[in-house]
């Protein structure tokens, strides 16, 4: 059983930066493709990025791309979210979600942080 706990969430002005983190623990982490994912009020979640253990492979949504980037440290079985040039659409709960290699769906799911992007 794989648990994640994200943090660095929090209130910033448009147009700055915040980096997410998310520790994993209770898995192997070389065996999780990690992602990013975000929630807006009233709105469906939806995928921001994700990275593949090896570091080769990272994707992105179109919404992000250009302005943020996802990285781990598979030593820490961490994984992060460097978000810069943040909009007001940026405003949401960012959840670190993992999945089996090889599967598509996102097993495994932390309990989001907050950010909020103010004008």
């Amino acid at each position: 059983q794989v648990q994640l706990v994200e943090s660095g969430g929090g209130l910033v002005q448009a147009g700055g930066s915040l980096r997410l983190s998310c520790a994993a623990s209770g898995g192997t982490f070389a065996n999780y493709v990690m992602g990013w994912f975000r929630q807006a009020p009233g709105k469906e979640r939806e995928f921001v990025a994700a990275i593949t253990w090896s570091r080769a492979n990272r994707y992105y949504a179109d919404s992000v791309k250009g302005r943020c980037t996802i990285s781990r440290d598979n030593a820490k079985n961490a994984v992060y979210l460097q978000m810069n040039g943040l909009q007001r659409e940026d405003t949401a709960v960012y959840y670190c979600a993992a999945r089996v290699v090889g599967n598509q769906e996102y097993r495994y799911w932390g309990q989001g942080t907050q950010v909020i992007v103010s004008s």
